[in-house]
């Protein structure tokens, strides 16, 4: 069975994510602060976590940092917390996804299963796509590099799967829902997690963000990368 570790301070609702988990299949266990989720991920690491952001203590952003150190495990946070700000901090952090209370449990279950759809994939697939080229940026799916004006760019998993979608199309623009679709493995989902990672990788690849020349928004209908 897949674990799923639930790190949330709410006594009823950690319980009752557990529980509606455990209904679903998994093999899901609880922790009340992030500390606790800590220690429980190192000595017996779960195939997913959840974490609320709003932690006694060690905070969830801190919690999510700390677990990216070492782990590649995927992490949702699950926060009553639904201010782009703070869905921007907590990918920048290392979370893969972001969920806002209530949560209906289908919806979270299809989620954990497009997290492991999509870590299953990277691990197994080998890619034989040459450098993709768009002026000064370089796009090497098969070393999982990015460059730009020859220097390397750090970007996290998700932004590289989104960067290299939208550069295998060149020119041609991708909904939100179909970079949801195909990035995320999403056929429902919130739309801003494809706007905060398109804002982020601007920051990264454009000289300036202000006039991107690479990725473009197209008003009305989604995102393109152009050379």
């Amino acid at each position: 069975m897949t674990g799923v570790l639930v790190i949330e301070d709410d006594d009823r609702i950690r319980l009752s994510l557990v529980l509606a988990l455990e209904d679903e299949g998994y093999a899901a266990r609880g922790a009340a602060t992030a500390e606790e989720g800590l220690r429980t991920q190192r000595a017996e690491p779960a195939d997913t976590v959840l974490v609320d952001l709003m932690l006694p203590g060690v905070d969830g952003f801190e919690c999510i940092r700390e677990i990216r150190r070492s782990d590649d495990v995927p992490i949702v946070v699950v926060s009553a917390r639904d201010d782009t700000h703070d869905i921007v901090a907590a990918l920048e952090a290392g979370a893969d996804d972001y969920l806002v209370k209530p949560v209906a449990i289908k919806e979270l279950t299809a989620r954990l299963r497009a997290l492991r759809r999509r870590a299953r994939a990277a691990a197994g697939v080998t890619t034989t796509v040459p450098t993709l080229v768009f002026g000064d940026l370089e796009i090497r799916p098969d070393g999982g590099e990015v460059r730009l004006g020859g220097a390397p760019v750090a970007v996290t998993r998700t932004e590289f799967r989104l960067l290299c979608e939208l550069a295998q199309h060149p020119g041609r623009v991708l909904s939100r829902q179909q970079l949801l679709d195909r990035v995320w493995g999403y056929t429902v989902g919130d739309e801003r997690l494809v706007d905060v990672h398109v804002g982020r990788l601007r920051q990264k690849i454009e000289r300036d963000t202000a006039a991107p020349r690479h990725l473009v928004t197209v008003r009305g209908l989604g995102y393109k990368l152009q050379r």
